[in-house]
């Protein structure tokens, strides 16, 4: 029996131009792991908050939505409440108390569970997650994995059947996105939870998946499993195949036949079967070392703690990036990466140390620090507006904003209110309007959440138009690929300090897991190869060898 069925399903936002869903026809059944994939604005989020009638936003609706067989607006909200979970794409956004054990315990009395169900069930879910630990802090001290992991855990407290998560990694590094999605697979596999996730990290939720539904423009352009799916985007020559996991982008780029891998596993499978355990070419010529005389930014033994009595949030940090680069930044949750950002444009207040911007101590810029010399893309978007329309909001800065909107992609979107907006098309909003500012220093923070795999190709480009006009690019960043193929310097957060910097090759191919899926598929045969453009050119030289 079908455990949801979707209709015809079209769906259009008050005064907009076009539908944002159109004639979506969809049957899943119970247990089943749907990955849901498309870029920003193509209806996922959308899609998913038609499946819990309190988050349906409002529109104009046509079609049906049944679940087991009774339309989802027949279904009382208390059942929909336990038996539908949602986790939302910003972890901050969705607790609603002060504590971790009275969140784990929320949604259990909203639904009229008694005490003794209530314990039973937190104690569960507290041993289960791992939350013991930090079982009576207040959710306010949480990282972002922590916090995610909470929303997730006060969920399943309640037991539901149908487990809905709209970019649940999206603000999370690499290893605690890994353990959130790993634990989100047990849930499924373990408890029979149907689990329907959208994400833009495909590489973590694909071999996973039994099916995958592609949107376009609203609509279903692919639907089928994995491997299915990406052999027709290839078919297609589809830009949706770029977002494919790496294994599988270096299996067809390099043209190679056979079984197409999925995982990274199955790709050094296939590498070990294709070319010598010692291969005549393992490493690629190390690219021009990145020259610059002068120096952007220095940052020289800072510390600082949020308040008196609290502890250092930053222990010491010093960076010094040279003029003309990108440089990113990585590391976990809670490190204090983005308190090092804040701290550097000012809105933080080291207690000690000295930053200094193009060789001027920033507490002697009395003021004029960001006019036309430094500007910040925060991690909530959201927080830079401030009027009710896109076009308002850039106006506010300038009123010269034709050639901005183009690079930014939002020529579209400028009549919408910025919250009406994806996230991906947000923070393209917000980088359009910090652009304005015309900063000689750009601090980035988290810039790819959100984004799609394609206006990601973009925004590099964007980034490598600014460092060509002299623009440095500091950026923190948890997209480890993005990083490897784009940054000039990479450095590791740790413990309230820079801990190293590296190339991206040296710095992702020198470490065991804060790495690439190119590098742990290929490691075992190259040497330094961190992205799928470097497995694919080494592949091919391999081929040609030992023709």
């Amino acid at each position: 029996m079908p455990h949801i069925h979707i209709q015809d399903l079209s769906f259009s936002y008050p005064n907009a131009e076009a539908p944002v869903l159109q004639n979506i026809s969809l049957t899943i059944h119970q247990g089943e792991y749907i990955a849901l994939c498309g870029q920003s604005g193509s209806g996922k989020t959308t899609l998913l908050r038609h499946l819990k009638s309190v988050l349906t936003p409002h529109g104009v609706r046509t079609g049906s939505i049944h679940l087991d067989d009774t339309p989802l607006e027949n279904v009382p909200a208390i059942t929909q409440a336990s038996k539908i979970g949602y986790v939302m794409q910003n972890p901050q956004e969705q607790p609603v108390t002060a504590k971790v054990w009275h969140e784990l315990s929320f949604g259990l009395e909203n639904i009229g569970c008694d005490t003794a169900t209530i314990r039973t069930r937190v104690a569960e879910m507290a041993c289960y997650f791992g939350i013991a630990d930090w079982f009576h802090k207040d959710v306010s001290t949480l990282s972002g994995g922590q916090m995610q992991l909470l929303n997730l855990a006060s969920i399943m407290a309640m037991q539901p059947d149908i487990l809905i998560l709209d970019e649940p990694t999206s603000q999370l590094d690499p290893l605690a996105a890994s353990d959130f999605l790993n634990t989100v697979r047990k849930i499924n596999l373990e408890l029979g939870t149907t689990v329907i996730i959208t994400e833009h990290r495909l590489e973590d939720i694909l071999p996973s998946a039994d099916r995958v539904l592609v949107l376009d423009q609203g609509r279903i352009s692919a639907l089928d499993t994995p491997k299915a799916v990406g052999a027709l985007l290839w078919e297609k020559n589809s830009p949706m195949f770029s977002a494919m996991p790496t294994p599988m982008q270096v299996f067809y780029r390099a043209g190679a036949t056979g079984q197409c891998p999925l995982t990274v596993r199955e790709g050094r499978s296939w590498l070990g079967s294709s070319i010598p355990k010692t291969p005549p070419v393992s490493y690629l010529p190390a690219p021009k070392p990145f020259d610059s005389a002068a120096t952007a930014l220095e940052v020289k033994d800072i510390w600082f703690r949020y308040s008196r009595d609290s502890q250092d949030i930053l222990r010491g940090a010093s960076l010094s990036v040279p003029a003309g680069c990108i440089h990113a930044i990585v590391g976990g949750n809670g490190a204090g990466k983005s308190t090092f950002l804040k701290a550097i444009c000012g809105s933080c207040k080291p207690y000690r140390g000295k930053v200094a911007v193009f060789g001027t101590n920033t507490k002697a810029y009395k003021g004029n620090l960001f006019q036309n010399c430094l500007a910040m893309l925060p991690q909530d978007p959201r927080s830079l507006f401030v009027k009710d329309t896109v076009l308002e909001d850039l106006q506010e800065v300038s009123k010269d904003t034709a050639q901005v909107c183009e690079t930014c992609q939002i020529t579209h979107l400028l009549d919408r209110h910025p919250y009406d907006l994806s996230g991906g098309e947000q923070q393209r909003a917000a980088l359009a309007k910090v652009l304005l500012t015309k900063p000689r220093l750009l601090l980035l923070d988290e810039p790819t959440k959100g984004m799609d795999c394609f206006f990601k190709q973009t925004f590099a480009e964007v980034l490598c138009k600014l460092k060509q006009q002299g623009v440095t690019i500091l950026m923190v960043s948890h997209d480890v690929e993005f990083c490897a193929k784009y940054a000039d310097f990479v450095s590791m957060f740790f413990d309230g300090q820079v801990l190293t910097t590296h190339t991206p090759a040296s710095f992702f191919g020198g470490n065991s897991f804060y790495t690439t899926a190119a590098n742990r598929m290929s490691r075992a045969f190259f040497q330094n190869a961190v992205t799928a453009d470097d497995v694919v050119a080494l592949y091919q030289k391999n081929r040609e060898a030992a023709q």
